[in-house]
This record gives structure tokens, C-alpha cells and sequence, in this order.
């Protein structure tokens, strides 16, 4: 099992993270829960989210940063929010009450989603939630549904012209129509403005519809609507990993990497090296030029006197946490291990959309290696003291349950107990395909606050559902 420079990708540098892990808490938590846990980092959220406040005033332009709540089910976050008046998007019942429930004001919440149920609607329109209109039918709901105190605040979500075959959004004819009923309407519904969510990372097409909105703004307010908004959605991209080390795993990984021989495609992956990510995005979408020429769009939406708004989600979540499993079983297959963790895959989400998780897991070793003294396996074992190549499967009978199908370059071979610590996850990693399949618990969540230089947990106060 000689390990020859096989194709990697390990994660930007984390010294304070690193300093957690080389310790004993990680061991000591594996022990306590028993099975696989997330640790979280609330102190990184609150950065994120004053990076791209920073990215707006830099630029001179009002605008409020709400984070997607669909990334992950955290209550941390939420609470952050709730303290630092950012807002939250929502897209169901369930998310529209737990951010109530922990303290965010409805005005800081916009409700976007297809299709929404009247209940949604209803509690939405009580509480002065933004409300992103989807459809004309969901307008005629709201405006049956507005009480004689309060008018319901609604965007009309535009459907991206780049994208015409998306389910989201209301096309030409169907915004003109929108826009005479909120007229018709004044009493009953404020519209505020516009929104877009569109596929990718790419900043140009946002400025480009941006500029469209601001527009659309204009024509709006002829019309006798204080249009004064626009939401230009999420889709700020994560930096994962290096450039060079990322352009490297490209131009090397093959078939010959992956367990069973398992194919994937460049466009299989998340970029998971992006040279322009999170507030930097934002920065790139403000200087832009809408379609190619006149004035950079924050210079638009100053004269225009229109905020912008933003739905970020993995971007808010970056270096915000990670996951940890314990290693439960090694089992030697020609060339390379097969680990078994003592969780599955549906706690790595990638897996389940026909891609990779790709930063490389960390190994955390037990007992006399963990203190750097050589260890044996058990006799007619291999030496563990060597390196290995190995992947990891889920503790489910399933064969399509990898956490991680490449054969992974680890510095010593794993034993059970020792410790794979899956870095930058908390962005639609941990928890947006996880389920208690064959009654494994799910994952507790582990919230790290750090005050006087002393690291202290405590449990996510929202239980694993």
C-alpha cells in the first residue's frame, strides 16, 4: 500500500481550529457521544457576516445581509443573528418559527420558497416578513390573506432570462401583471421591490440582472410603488483550498483514485478553490458594470436610492465548523484500506448529489502514536507507523454509503478509534440530507465559545431532528 504522491486537497491552513483538534477535547467528545458529532464556530459567523458588511460600506451602499437558514439547521446561528441584526431567509413553516422562536424580529426576515402554504403566508404577513412573490396565484393569496392593520411587504422574484427553464421567478408578461395588481392593491400589499436567485458562482450575470432590477425599481415607483430594493439571492462561493493545489487534483485524479473505481468529472465538483468568495464576491458584484457598460452598479443603486439585499449561506458558514467521525473498522482491500466510520454519508451531503466532499478528512490518532511513539497493529497486521491510501464508508449496509470514495493519502494507517475530522462543513455539509437511518442517532451539534483564551463547549440548543 506504498502511497506515491496520490492527488490531494487538503484545506486552507486553520491554526485556531488546529490547536482545538491536537488536543484532548475532539477524543473526549468522541468518548461522551459515542458515535460521530459537528463542532461549530459562532465567533467565525459573526466575521463572515461583518465581511460583507464591511464589502457594503466600502462601496457606499446601503444594504442588509440575511443568511440563508436552509445551509444549515443550527440554532448557533440564528442566535448570532437574532444579537447582530442580520436577517434571516426562510423557505418553510418550520424555519419561519425557529428563527421567531430564537429572537429574530420579523422585519429581519424575508420568506422566500415556491409555492408557499397559506399558514406560512399568514404568519408571515402578522409579523412583517419580506415576503419573495413566486408566483401570481401566491400574490392573489396574499392580498386575501392581508389584515386591515398591517399590509403585507412583498419582492416579485424575477425569473433570470439566462435561465428561462427554471421553476422560480415570474417571466415578462407575468411581472407586468404582478406589478398592476400591487398597484390595484396599495391598501393591501407595499411593494418593495425585486429579487433573483440565480445557478452558479459567477458575479458578472448578477451585476447584470442587478442592473435590470434597479430598473425595474424605477419603472415601479412611476407607478406609484416605493419599490426601494432588490435581492440579488445567494451564491457566493466558499474558498476551499489553494489554487495550485486545486488545479493539481484536477489535472491528476482518475478513475484509479476512487474505491470501486468510481468516475467523476471536473463539473462533477464544487469549486472548491473559487480566486473570488464570499464578501470579495460581493465586492466584484458591486464594481462590475451591468451588461458591460455605464456606471458600476453601487454607483446605480446610490443615485437610484435602492438598497440591496443578499441571502448568503455557505459564504456566512465558511471555517464556521467541522465533523468528526471515529473510525470503527479497517479492512485491507489490493493497493489501498477501506475504513468504515461510525456514521454515514447522510451526514456529508455531497455524497448525495452524485458528487465528492473533496478537502481532505484529517486523521486524529489515538493512544502511543498520538504521542508520537511507534505503535503495532494486531500480529499479521500491517505496520501502522507507514503511510496509506484508504477511503471511507458509512456503518450502513448500503454500498453507495462513502463518506469518501478516493483512496485518501493518510500519514499513519488508521486504527479503530482514531478520529476523521472533515474541515469547513458546516456550509450544507452536516445537515441537509441527514436521517437516523437504521436508528443511528444523528449527529449531535457541538458549539465552541472561546472567552479569557479558555475554549468551552456546550450542545447546539436546537436537538437533531
Amino acid at each position: 500500500m506504498a502511497v506515491t504522491n496520490p492527488p490531494s486537497l487538503p484545506a486552507h491552513p486553520d491554526p485556531r481550529l488546529d490547536a482545538i483538534l491536537a488536543g484532548d477535547l475532539p477524543h473526549e467528545l468522541a468518548h461522551a457521544f459515542g458515535g460521530p458529532f459537528h463542532l461549530l464556530l459562532p465567533e467565525r459567523f459573526d466575521a463572515n457576516v461583518a465581511a460583507f458588511r464591511t464589502a457594503l460600506d466600502e462601496a457606499g451602499v446601503d444594504g442588509h445581509v440575511y443568511y440563508a437558514k436552509k445551509a444549515n439547521k443550527a440554532a448557533a446561528w440564528i442566535e448570532r443573528c437574532a444579537v447582530n441584526g442580520t436577517g434571516v431567509d426562510v423557505a418553510s413553516l418550520g424555519e419561519l418559527r425557529e428563527a421567531l422562536g430564537h429572537g429574530v424580529r420579523g422585519e429581519n426576515l424575508v420568506v422566500t420558497g415556491p409555492a408557499k402554504s397559506d399558514d406560512l403566508l399568514r404568519i408571515a404577513v402578522l409579523q412583517g416578513c419580506l415576503i419573495a412573490v413566486d408566483a401570481l396565484d401566491e400574490l392573489d393569496r396574499i392580498v386575501a390573506l392581508t389584515t386591515v392593520t398591517r399590509p403585507a411587504r412583498l419582492l416579485l422574484r424575477r425569473l433570470p432570462p439566462a435561465q428561462p427553464h427554471s421553476r422560480f421567478g415570474l417571466d415578462d408578461a407575468e411581472l407586468a401583471t404582478a406589478l398592476q395588481r400591487c398597484a390595484d392593491a396599495v391598501g393591501s400589499v407595499r411593494m418593495e421591490g425585486f429579487s433573483f436567485h440565480l445557478s452558479g458562482y459567477a458575479t458578472q450575470p448578477r451585476a447584470d440582472l442587478a442592473g435590470e432590477l434597479v430598473e425595474l425599481c424605477l419603472k415601479a415607483r412611476a407607478m406609484g410603488l416605493p419599490a426601494d430594493r432588490i435581492s440579488i439571492g445567494g451564491g457566493f462561493a466558499v474558498d476551499y483550498a489553494a489554487a495550485g493545489d486545486w488545479e493539481r487534483f484536477l489535472a491528476e485524479q482518475g478513475p484509479g483514485d476512487y474505491h470501486a473505481g468510481k468516475t467523476f468529472t471536473p463539473a462533477d465538483f464544487y469549486p472548491y478553490h473559487s480566486p473570488v468568495a464570499g464578501a470579495d464576491a460581493l465586492r466584484a458584484i458591486l464594481a462590475a458594470r451591468p451588461s458591460g457598460g455605464g456606471a458600476p452598479l453601487a454607483d446605480r443603486l446610490r443615485e437610484a436610492g435602492v438598497t440591496l439585499l443578499m441571502e448568503p449561506g455557505r459564504a456566512l458558514l465558511d471555517r464556521a465548523g467541522c465533523t468528526v467521525f471515529r473510525v470503527q473498522g479497517v479492512k485491507e482491500r489490493s493497493g489501498y484500506a477501506i475504513l468504515t466510520a461510525d456514521g454515514t454519508s447522510l451526514s456529508l451531503s455531497e455524497q448525495w448529489f452524485n458528487s465528492e466532499y473533496l478537502p481532505d478528512p484529517v486523521l486524529l490518532t489515538t493512544g502511543e502514536r498520538r504521542e508520537g511513539a511507534p505503535g503495532l497493529p494486531n500480529p499479521g497486521e500491517r505496520p501502522d507507523t507507514a503511510p496509506v491510501r484508504a477511503c471511507v464508508g458509512g456503518a450502513t449496509c448500503l454500498e453507495s454509503d462513502m463518506l469518501t470514495w478516493r483512496k485518501v493519502a493518510f500519514p499513519v494507517r488508521p486504527r479503530p478509534g482514531d478520529l476523521l475530522v472533515y474541515p469547513n462543513t458546516a456550509g450544507y455539509q452536516m445537515d441537509s440530507n441527514e436521517s437516523p437511518f437504521h436508528d443511528l442517532s444523528l449527529p449531535p451539534k457541538v458549539v465552541l465559545d472561546e472567552a479569557d483564551g479558555r475554549v468551552r463547549w456546550r450542545l447546539d440548543r436546537r436537538p437533531p431532528s
